[in-house]
């Protein structure tokens, strides 16, 4: 499980030094791809490939699963992890999360996201106050 609030740095050749916490879930693999809100997810390779299955069993007649499943997998990139736990981000991925030097990794659950640390801190700005402020009408059963 993805837990926690990390702070790498893009290096000049577009490369992040994933979290140690991080590192034994990703050691085999991972697939980076466009997240919502600009993010990037990072998924462990058997994570990625379990949601793939559950894709797959979107009808093609529905447009927005088609148009989903187009723009969440035409941004994905597979990669491994050098032996520092070092992993390149695509420049096209670092260009739609608007990555500058200075990173938020988060932990997520069954993945991660790398947020440009400006963009995650007004996000999590935003929505701390709404945080404080869910109840039970708005998640049932969560708690």
């Amino acid at each position: 499980m993805f837990l926690g609030t990390h702070s790498p740095r893009l290096d000049e050749k577009g490369r992040i030094i994933l979290p140690a916490k991080f590192r034994e879930e990703l050691a085999e693999g991972l697939v980076l791809t466009r997240g919502q809100e600009r993010c990037i997810y990072v998924f462990s390779q058997k994570e990625f490939e379990r949601i793939h299955e559950s894709m797959r069993e979107a009808p093609l007649s529905s447009k927005q699963a088609r148009d989903y499943i187009r723009v969440f997998l035409s941004g994905a990139s597979d990669e491994v992890p050098d032996k520092q736990g070092r992993v390149t981000i695509p420049p096209a991925l670092r260009a739609y999360a608007g990555l500058g030097r200075e990173l938020a990794v988060i932990g997520a659950g069954t993945r991660a996201e790398i947020w440009d640390a400006e963009a995650w801190n007004e996000y999590l700005t935003e929505k701390e106050a709404a945080f404080s402020e869910t109840d039970d009408d708005n998640l049932p059963g969560f708690f």
